[in-house]
Parts: C-alpha cells; sequence; structure tokens
C-alpha cells in the first residue's frame, strides 16, 4: 500500500483577505454567542452536576499513586512503562479501555470525568470500579475546571494526556448545541492551555473524530483530504479543535497527535450508538429503523473494534515525540500529526443488523426510512496507510468476530454477571 504522508508536514494555509476574514472572525463569534444563549441552559441534558469535591491530603495521595509507574520513575524517553498519562473521559468507552491498557503495561494512569447523563451515568460507574480494581484512580470533575487541571499537574509531572473527553453523539448536537461547544471547544483549550502551562509541558494525544470528513465524497477517506463541508455541529467542532491543536503546536511547541475514529464499538460500549440500542431493541421486539441514501443507497460504517482503536491509542503515545516548550514559552518546532483509525472494510448496517439477529437468535422488526437531514452521512471508509507506517497499526477484528464479544458482554453485563476482561 502506498504511503501517504502527513497533511500537517510543511502544510500551506490559504491567505485570506483582511475584510474576508474580520467577516468570518465575526459571524463565528456571533455563532458562539448565539449557541451560549439560545440553547437549553446549562443544567439541561447532559446534566452537569455539581461533582464530587476534589483537594486535601488523602486525594492528593490517590492521584500521586495511580499516575506512578511501575517503574517508579516517571520518563517519556524510557516509554512504556515509564510513562504517567493523564487520560480525560476516562469513564467513557474509549477511555476506560485506553486506561487499562497503560495500566496493565506498567505505566502510570490518572482518569478524569465528569460522569454527566448524556446516556446513563450507572455504565460509566461501572466502568470505573473496573478501573478502580486496576489501581486507576479516576477523578471526578470537569475539564473546563482550570482550578483542578492545575492541581494536577502540580501535583504530578504528566509526560502524556490522552484528550477523550467530548460531547459525542451527531443527532443530540440539534437538541443541545452549546455542549457541543462547552465540551469540545471550550474544553479542549482548557486542557491545551493546562499542557501549555505545565513544566515540563506533556505530548498531548486527544480524539478528533471521522465525522470532520463531512460532505466528503472522496473514499476511501485520506487526511489528506478536505475537511471544510462539516455535516454536523458535531464535526464542526472536531475540525475545530484540530485547527486550536494547530495554533496551540505553533504557538507554544505542544507535541499533539489527533484520532479520527471510525465507528468504534465492542463491550462496555455507548448505549447511544446503533449496534448497541440495537441489541436492546431487538432483544425487547421493538421496531429498529435502518436509513437508506437517495437512491435506495445503503448506509454503510467503517466499524472498528475498540480493541483495534485501544491498539493505534497506545502507539500514538509511544511515538509520539516530547514538545519543546516550557512554562507557556516555544524553544522549537513540534510534533503536529493527524491520524485516521478505522478498520477499511465499510459494512452495510442493514448486514450489522443480519449479524445481531443470528447472534441473538431473534428476528428484528425493521423500518427502512430515508437518512435523515441530522448530520448523519451516508458511507464512511478509513484510508490508514498513514498510521500503518507510523503507527503499525493494523486492524485484525472482523465485524462478526468483533459483534459476538460484545453480544456475549451485553448479556452478562444486563443479567448482573458482567466481568472486565481485558
Amino acid at each position: 500500500m502506498a504511503a501517504d504522508r502527513s497533511p500537517f508536514i510543511h502544510r500551506r494555509w490559504p491567505y485570506y483577505p483582511p475584510p474576508r476574514l474580520i467577516f468570518w472572525t465575526a459571524v463565528f463569534a456571533a455563532l458562539i454567542v448565539f449557541l451560549v444563549f439560545h440553547s437549553p441552559p446549562p443544567d439541561a441534558p447532559p446534566d452537569r452536576r455539581p461533582t464530587a469535591a476534589w483537594g486535601g491530603q488523602g486525594w492528593e495521595r490517590r492521584v500521586l499513586a495511580s499516575a506512578r509507574p511501575r517503574s517508579n520513575s516517571p520518563s517519556h524517553a524510557a516509554g512504556r512503562g515509564h510513562l504517567s498519562v493523564l487520560v480525560t473521559g476516562a469513564a467513557g468507552f474509549v477511555g476506560s479501555h485506553v486506561s487499562l491498557a497503560l495500566k496493565h503495561r506498567g505505566d502510570g494512569v490518572v482518569g478524569l470525568d465528569n460522569f454527566n447523563n448524556y446516556y446513563d451515568p450507572s455504565l460509566k460507574r461501572a466502568r470505573r470500579r473496573n478501573l478502580d480494581r486496576a489501581g486507576v484512580f479516576v477523578v471526578e470533575g470537569d475539564i473546563n475546571d482550570a482550578a483542578l487541571l492545575s492541581k494536577l499537574f502540580d501535583i504530578v509531572a504528566f509526560t502524556h494526556v490522552m484528550h477523550l473527553a467530548a460531547q459525542a453523539g451527531v443527532r443530540y448536537a440539534m437538541k443541545n448545541p452549546a455542549s457541543y461547544v462547552h465540551s469540545n471547544i471550550a474544553g479542549l483549550v482548557g486542557i491545551f492551555e493546562a499542557c501549555k502551562s505545565a513544566n515540563p509541558q506533556p505530548s498531548i494525544v486527544w480524539a478528533s473524530s471521522s465525522s470532520v470528513y463531512g460532505l466528503n465524497s472522496k473514499v476511501p477517506f485520506s487526511e489528506k483530504d478536505q475537511t471544510d463541508k462539516p455535516a454536523s455541529l458535531y464535526a464542526a467542532t472536531k475540525k475545530a479543535g484540530e485547527e486550536i491543536a494547530h495554533t496551540y503546536n505553533h504557538i507554544y511547541g505542544l507535541s499533539i497527535t489527533g484520532l479520527r475514529f471510525f465507528t468504534v464499538y465492542g463491550p462496555w460500549g455507548r448505549p447511544d450508538m446503533a449496534y448497541y440500542f440495537f441489541t436492546k431493541d431487538i432483544l425487547k421486539g421493538k421496531p429498529i429503523s435502518i436509513f437508506e441514501g437517495p437512491n435506495h443507497v445503503s448506509v454503510a460504517r467503517d466499524f472498528t473494534y475498540i480493541d483495534d482503536i485501544v491498539r493505534g491509542c497506545v502507539a500514538s503515545i509511544d511515538t509520539a515525540q516530547e514538545s519543546t516548550g516550557s512554562g507557556g514559552k516555544k524553544k522549537g518546532a513540534a510534533q503536529l500529526r493527524v491520524f485516521n483509525l478505522g478498520n477499511t472494510s465499510p459494512v452495510p448496517v442493514s448486514k450489522l443488523v443480519n449479524i445481531l439477529e443470528k447472534l441473538l437468535k431473534t428476528r428484528a422488526n425493521i423500518n427502512v426510512l430515508p437518512i435523515p437531514r441530522n448530520g448523519d452521512v451516508v458511507y464512511t471508509h478509513a484510508n490508514i496507510s498513514y498510521a500503518m507506517r507510523e503507527l503499525h497499526y493494523k486492524p485484525t477484528t472482523d465485524l462478526q468476530t468483533g459483534l459476538k464479544k460484545f453480544v456475549h458482554w451485553y448479556l452478562d453485563f444486563y443479567s448482573g454477571n458482567a466481568k472486565w476482561v481485558p
């Protein structure tokens, strides 16, 4: 497979005449003001209830113990088993898996999560219990809490930050757009601010999204493709995040790697994802809706199993170069990368349903509907040649195998017998 150069190497940025630049800056500022004042109030779902109190000697001891690698000597240069990693969104789907993978190989890991109720918080609490048993302390707090972030960086000299906290979901953006600006833009800036002020500065790996490809019709999607036609507010916030990452890399010397995930699925997954709620509804005998594009084109996704995604995340940490700044001052050019993490094998959603029917031994009651204008796209397909070359990323789990593992976990979990299988 031909190797692709990173689009972030010697990238030329388009020139915009001053009047046009001022116009679009004003439009963007007006959009943010509109979203803040015309969206549901902050206490609307997902609920951001006051999080548990933090601070105190006992709390600090737990943070330090969790952050300490097996080697007892945190070191970026020494690599695996010597790292100290802050994982945001640690009680989330990808975050919990990545936290365990890092801890199991000997790295120190501190989690951060606000446990909002975008989906059932009890699932997040269950993931947290798995992390507790593995020795990972998850701090209950928000990425927009600058005082909390400052305290964490005062206590621990993190070598890396794995930033996975975000407001997910394409469709929910139509109900609560402000939550996407709050988490995916303001929250990302908060993380970058804490990292650029740290001494030493950590390397950062963060979750962008395959949604940034938006209305792009060229497939498979490559990191070199244009991403200026987002189909949803969620995609727009992730695209904005990539531009913000470029800014902090350029000004402050932060080493930043963005990961564009393609439809991640598997055990301990997110209930708002189709494979998850299809399973629930099929078992309850409720109808499910499958969408199709214009001219009855099948909607297809590049479903990627969680274990493959975790390997890509960990490889991104292991290949991340050190940041070049110190205390907010840049001392040299720093690494800036973005990778697709997908499976390279798009599967029609109708086939996913057929597999679930066989695994659940239950026929689905299917309604076929035109794809709604809510930000969903018809097709996703990842070109992973860049990740293969730089990260040695190679997905190995097909949809049949991955769904079998998910269904096994789902039936155990909702019968009260769930056990973590690393």
